[in-house]
Parts: structure tokens; sequence; C-alpha cells
């Protein structure tokens, strides 16, 4: 396991110079193998989009799915350049667009990104582009040399802090506080521990209150941060705050949250994480979904 981490490791390192165009087109065919291969992760994107976009035809989603693995194998691949790739090409690629001016100073930010596919585009076009140290919360992965590898890229500009859950809040929210912006994804599905349930185009989903409860204990403005694919590399699209989060209510919140991602989701479709089990934790009383 460990020789074939390195290998993956070494060969990301060895395609970072590769034209753009040439790791799209890798990427378009890796993307068609997954879709034909993975069959357990096409079996939940495609029922997440049956629950989500039931107007669609079957045919239509079925399509979806398989631009989603492709998109998916693409911004994989393009990790190579955002982390060891030459920063004026990756500066070049990584273009910064709207109410960037929303993070200008040092007051408490939080930024709401949401799980699309180019999450880590965003979070490298920020921390090289903003003179901000930037702040995220991330899952530990299983195989330390990976875990290594994505920290160290994460960390390649700005000098990101990567908390845990480990971490605990106190230290979270004190960093917010002092004008460290937090990047953070809140729309996946971690379990019923932390979580409640609100509408996710109209089905019951799992979700953490923490975009609310940061935003609150924080005293932070919230600012939607949305990355996309372009065929020069990406953009990140910052978002005016919202004026109206966070309330009294953390489940009106919450649930305000899931409709605007919603509205966020529409615009690219085949760009979001769908692979990922949105549904799993059910109701009391509800059948399992996948």
């Amino acid at each position: 396991m460990r020789i074939a981490s390195h290998a993956g490791v070494l060969f990301m390192r060895a395609i970072s110079p590769l034209p753009l165009s040439w790791l799209r087109g890798f990427g378009w065919v890796m993307g068609g193998l997954l879709y034909l291969l993975a069959a357990p992760r096409r079996r939940v994107a495609s029922i997440n989009l049956a629950l989500c976009l039931p107007q669609q035809s079957e045919r239509e989603r079925r399509a979806l799915v398989r631009r989603n693995f492709v998109c998916f194998a693409q911004t994989w691949l393009d990790r190579s350049w955002l982390w060891h790739g030459d920063p004026e090409v990756t500066r070049r690629r990584l273009r910064l667009i709207g109410a960037v001016a929303e993070l200008d100073g040092n007051a408490p930010t939080l930024l709401f990104a949401p799980h699309f596919l180019g999450m880590d585009a965003g979070a490298t076009a920020l921390s090289q582009q903003v003179p901000r140290r930037f702040t995220t919360i991330v899952t530990p992965q299983r195989d330390p040399i990976v875990d290594d590898w994505i920290s160290r890229g994460r960390r390649r500009f700005g000098n990101a802090r990567l908390f845990t859950r480990f971490d605990g809040t106190k230290t979270i929210v004190a960093s917010l506080r002092a004008g460290e912006p937090l990047y953070l994804l809140p729309d996946m599905n971690f379990g019923p521990q932390e979580s409640i349930f609100v509408p996710f185009y109209g089905v019951p989903a799992a979700t953490v209150p923490s975009l609310s409860r940061f935003a609150r204990l924080g005293r932070a403005k919230v600012v939607p941060v949305l990355t996309r694919i372009t065929p020069g590399g990406y953009e990140t699209e910052v978002l005016p705050a919202w004026t109206d989060f966070p309330t009294d209510d953390i489940q009106a919140d919450t649930a305000l949250m899931n409709r605007r991602l919603e509205t966020y989701i529409d615009t690219m479709p085949e760009q979001y994480y769908w692979v990922h089990k949105r549904f799993k934790t059910r109701p009391a009383g509800e059948q399992p979904v996948y």
C-alpha cells in the first residue's frame, strides 16, 4: 500500500508540467473508465439525482452522472499542478471573480464553500491570491502518505491552517474571531449525532448546522464561495455576504443554507459531489435509499 501511495504522489508530481488540455483529456478518459468500473458510486450518484432532480428523465440523469465522473477525474488530476506546478502557472489558471472585496480587512469571515468538485482549486486560489491566513476543517485520510500529501498541498500557499474535528469548537472560533477566514464545507452527511434534518431538494437530509453555529459564535459574516471548472482552469466566484444570517433559529438557518445551495447547484449540476451518500442517515421510521 505504501509503495502504491508513494507512486501515486510521484505520478502527480510528474504530470504537473503537462499542458492543461492534456490533463483534461486524460481526465475525460479516466472519468469514462470510472463511470464504467465504479458501479457502487455510480449507483449512489444516480439515486441522489433521482431524488434531487426527479424532473429529469433517466437518460438525462445517466448523462449527467457520466459528466460528473469526468469532472471528478479532471479535478483530481488538476491537483498535480495546483500542488506541484509552477506558482505563476497556477496563478494564471485560477481566477478570482465577484465580490472579492468581501475578503478585504480582518473582519471575522466565514466562507460557505459547498462541495463542488473544484473545492481544492478554490482554496488554492484564495490562499495564493488573498493576503490573509485561511483555515479549514479537514477529515484525516487513513493512508498517512496520502494524508501528508493532501495536507502539504492545502498548505502550499499562505500557510493555511488545517483543523480537524478533534481541535474543538473553541479553538476554531478563536481563530475565526482573530480574523482568519474559515473555509467551511458543511453540506455533507456526518451521521445523526451532530446533525438536524432539513430539506435538500425537498428530501429530509441530515445536515450539520455548523454554518449557523460558527457564524454566531465567531460573530462572522457569511460569504459564499463557488468554484467552477473552466477550459482555462477554474473560476472562484465570491458572492456578497448574506445580510440575513445567522438568526436565533438554527433550524431555519440550516434550511436556508440548503435552499441557497440548491440554487448554486442548479447553475452547474455536473460539478457537484453527487457520489457522496447524502441521504444515508434517514429520519426515524424511513427506509434506507441506497
